[in-house]
């Protein structure tokens, strides 16, 4: 296959579309930025955009579920190894998340909660 410089991705098709379709129409039937001239609603907001953001109520029913029920099996693995520490406990904690929960993501957002748990663990003890 030929050796592609950079000016050919500098004048993709692709750069070229996102230029024109972000300029405004002309009115002319034909050429680049045709169509009819009118002007852009703004649109409201997706109940998509709103995903992943808990309401209050949603957060304070996790927190009495988190109460009530306490943490599962393998969650208990995870604060026993945050105590247990060492030199590379981060990295074992993250790795036995993954392999759980299935997602780099998930195994981060896991560990950092279950420290979260373990310092409010430790405070309540200092505190009595």
């Amino acid at each position: 296959p030929p050796i592609l410089s950079p000016l050919t991705y500098q004048f993709s098709f692709y750069r070229l579309f996102l230029i024109f379709s972000t300029m405004a129409k002309t009115g002319y039937a034909k050429g680049a930025n045709s169509g009819h001239v009118n002007q852009q609603r703004a649109r409201p907001a997706r109940p998509a955009s709103k995903k992943m953001v808990a309401s209050a109520r949603t957060k304070l029913c996790r927190s009495i579920a988190r109460e009530v029920v306490g943490l599962s099996p393998y969650e208990r693995r995870i604060l026993d190894m945050i105590k247990t520490g060492g030199s590379a406990a981060d990295k074992r904690i993250y790795k036995f998340a993954k392999k759980r929960l299935g997602s780099h993501k998930r195994a981060v957002a896991k560990r950092e909660d279950i420290k979260e748990v373990n310092a409010a663990q430790r405070a309540r003890a200092a505190g009595v």
